[in-house]
């Protein structure tokens, strides 16, 4: 039985994306927090489900497991005989300013440089926390994103809503949807495998992106991730990369560029993490987009929403988690002394499932009507979402998942089971996680 939480969560992602709510949730939710995580881990995975129902309609019983849910809301690959690294880097955390706290999310060398270079300081964290007191936390904020940084000052929830960016995050739908001009139809839905000849162009880093294409790929498109030449996240590539093909291209070098278009032409969808501006500046402009690919199912993340002055604005999990409020009520609630984010990437996580949804949605549409798609979605809608929906119902034990082990380049992992069930067309990966660019830019 659905909470209410999880029930209205559940039908503002389904009215967004004019689905029927038939999957059947059950199991018990197993994340400890002040808000409602498990029920948002549950709606968001059911929504999936929703879709896949949606796009090859029938009488296939699809279920959704609660605690399956919450585990791949976490790291749920566990590496048998060697360990991940840190997700953060030494100078990534919470910080004490003069009037409150702040987040620096220095993971990426070019953010942490711009955050040292802003407070003056050696890549020291004693250092950094010495600095970081001496300043205002929103002068701060303000300063590091200047110099193309990542930082955020926590903000309460009631704070949030009277600034100008939470008031328009506010008034946006938590899918946008668009249809575009007429294309051609994509490859009829298989029924054991739904997404089968589908083929997904990943243009997304850490974390939401990569997780909605990850749920593609267990329904059995062919999802091909391009990274920068440059670009790592060894914390989580071995889980975000399942079932997936990843090369590499520089698409600021012309035949780098020429080989991404080359890739969008012959694509059905593209899942994309970049900034509003960033696919403009490489000359894939909607319009262009449009051009190369009539008829493309697009799916876009951004971390502040798409409208307000912060559209755009650089942005991670646990710095939405901090803008919004959600880390100063986790705070306060706990009667802690600092600042008490969720206890997963839940935002990530959700906005990923509900990204999977809005493609698959838009598959269906295109076979329909040969039209494109767009959809938009954002962490700080999300995060609203989540703040309205009230309080989850507690934490609850379950019984531990039976385990399946893989083999990967690092190593011999284990993975828990999807915690989608569709009758008679399961999810599965087949393949398993790769490192990036182990793969040629090219569709197979």
């Amino acid at each position: 039985m659905e909470a209410p939480a999880e029930s209205a969560l559940r039908a503002e992602a389904c009215a967004a994306l004019g689905l029927d709510p038939v999957a059947v949730v059950g199991g018990a939710g197993t994340l400890e927090s002040v808000y409602a995580v498990n029920e948002l881990a549950a709606a968001s995975v059911a929504t999936f489900g929703d879709a896949r129902a949606h796009l090859l309609p029938g009488a296939a019983e699809v279920r959704v497991d609660r605690a399956l849910a919450c585990t791949w809301f976490g790291p749920a690959l566990r590496p048998v005989g060697w360990a991940l690294p840190s997700p953060w880097d030494p100078i990534a955390g919470d910080y004490a300013a003069r009037d409150g706290w702040i987040r620096l999310h220095t993971n990426a060398p070019h953010h942490r440089r711009a955050a040292l270079a802003v407070l003056g300081t050696a890549e020291e964290r004693e250092a950094v926390a010495s600095a970081v007191r001496t300043w205002d936390a929103d002068e701060l904020e303000a300063a590091v994103v200047g110099a193309g940084g990542c930082a955020a000052t926590m903000r309460s929830p009631e704070a949030w809503a009277a600034h100008v960016q939470g008031s328009a995050v506010q008034a946006e739908p938590l899918v946008a949807v668009e249809r575009l001009e007429a294309g051609q139809r994509g490859p009829a839905p298989h029924p054991r495998r739904p997404l089968a000849g589908v083929r997904v162009l990943d243009l997304t880093r850490v974390l939401a992106g990569p997780a909605a294409t990850r749920a593609l790929a267990a329904a059995g498109a062919a999802v091909l991730r391009v990274d920068p030449p440059d670009w790592d996240e060894p914390a989580v590539v071995p889980e975000m990369t399942l079932g997936k093909r990843a090369a590499r291209l520089d698409a600021r070098a012309a035949e780098g560029r020429d080989r991404l278009v080359a890739l969008l032409a012959e694509a059905d969808v593209l899942v994309s993490g970049y900034r509003a501006d960033a696919l403009e500046s490489l000359g894939l402009g909607d319009v262009e987009r449009a051009r190369i690919r009539p008829g493309l199912v697009e799916v876009a993340l951004d971390a502040y929403g798409w409208t307000g002055p912060w559209a755009g604005r650089r942005g991670f999990d646990s710095l939405v988690q901090m803008s919004s409020g959600v880390a100063e009520r986790g705070m306060r609630r706990r009667g802690a002394d600092r600042p008490v984010p969720l206890p997963v990437q839940a935002l990530d996580q959700a906005t990923g499932w509900l990204m999977a949804a809005a493609a698959v949605t838009g598959i269906a549409a295109r076979h329909r009507d040969g039209r494109g798609y767009r959809a938009r979605l954002s962490l700080a809608r999300t995060a609203a979402a989540l703040q309205q929906a009230g309080p989850g119902e507690p934490a609850r034990e379950a019984p531990a998942p039976m385990l399946r082990r893989i083999a990967t380049p690092w190593g011999d992992a284990e993975l828990p089971p999807l915690p989608l069930e569709v009758a008679g067309a399961p999810l599965r990966f087949e393949a398993g996680p790769v490192p990036l660019g182990g793969d040629p830019p090219a569709w197979e």
